[in-house]
């Protein structure tokens, strides 16, 4: 048998190395381009991202915006209405810090550090609204804090996540004393004159709150068919409570009554077929202030 020559072999392996070569130029140029396409795209990007794009699995790099929706596409049928609204404006808030801090449109997980959570609390506690919404109180800010925890929470079950960067942070609620109104407090907010039809707005639904003892969210859902006749007579509200998940049937007083007679014929309450034109929970803590 003979035996390769030496100048065969020499030939052979040259084409085999100049072959490779070409692999590596080529694989290096898409490594290339695949970084500065997501450089003037601003693609957020380490290296595990380059990978993906290079390899074409760059769907498979989870980002912190891609967590919330997933998070609020998974709980939308399992959560509150207004509980779903709570954390769509934490969603708002991070993408503003992204944008106004970190002039980012989304960021990686190996970015979603304890630092991260940190600038965010900062972040809230500095917020002006440019509206009629009151500036956060620290209480507002930990719940933002508290869905944004749960929603990273859901990360590290899926393995997206390998450290949970909330693992040494603190949340840190203020008590608060809530205080009933006495009757002539009551009886001066229904005499008060509101000039402005907002203001007039916001203080009849504050007064069905309290004749009726609703939440917001809760007389923001009214419809007409939940209001039923009862069995003496009067009028009654039939409904599921929110926070609890148990059915309540609340007789209305004949001032509750009258308050919902006014908007009856409301265009807008009309559009979205509830009993009352409703508007923005957060406008609405803002309004009564001014009335």
């Amino acid at each position: 048998m003979n035996g390769i020559k030496e100048k065969e072999w020499l030939r052979e392996a040259g084409k085999k190395h100049s072959k490779l070569n070409m692999f590596l130029n080529q694989f290096k140029a898409k490594i290339i381009n695949a970084y500065e396409h997501m450089i003037l795209n601003d693609v957020v990007m380490d290296g595990p991202a380059v990978r993906d794009r290079v390899l074409g699995t760059s769907n498979l790099t989870p980002t912190l915006l891609s967590l919330i929706e997933y998070h609020n596409e998974q709980q939308i049928h399992k959560l509150a209405p207004g509980t779903m609204k709570d954390y769509h404006t934490t969603q708002r808030y991070v993408k503003k810090i992204l944008l106004e801090k970190l002039y980012r449109n989304d960021i990686i997980f190996s970015q979603l550090t304890y630092r991260f959570i940190l600038d965010f609390e900062r972040y809230l506690f500095n917020y002006v609204p440019k509206d009629h919404q009151k500036s956060l109180n620290n209480n507002d800010i930990m719940k933002h804090i508290e869905r944004l925890r749960k929603m990273i929470n859901m990360a590290v079950k899926l393995d997206w996540l390998s450290k949970d960067p909330f693992a040494s942070f603190k949340k840190h609620f203020e008590k608060t004393e809530w205080e009933s109104l006495n009757i002539q407090e009551l009886t001066a907010l229904v005499n008060k004159e509101c000039s402005i039809e907002r203001l007039r707005h916001v203080r009849d639904m504050f007064l069905f709150s309290c004749y009726t003892g609703f939440s917001y969210i809760e007389f923001a859902e009214l419809t007409p068919n939940k209001i039923v006749s009862g069995m003496y007579g009067g009028l009654w509200i039939s409904t599921i409570r929110v926070k609890t998940d148990t059915g309540v049937h609340v007789p209305l007083l004949s001032q509750a009554t009258d308050l919902m007679e006014k908007y009856r014929d409301d265009p807008r309450a009309l559009n979205n077929g509830t009993v009352f034109p409703v508007i923005v929970n957060q406008r609405m803590n803002g309004y009564e202030r001014d009335c």
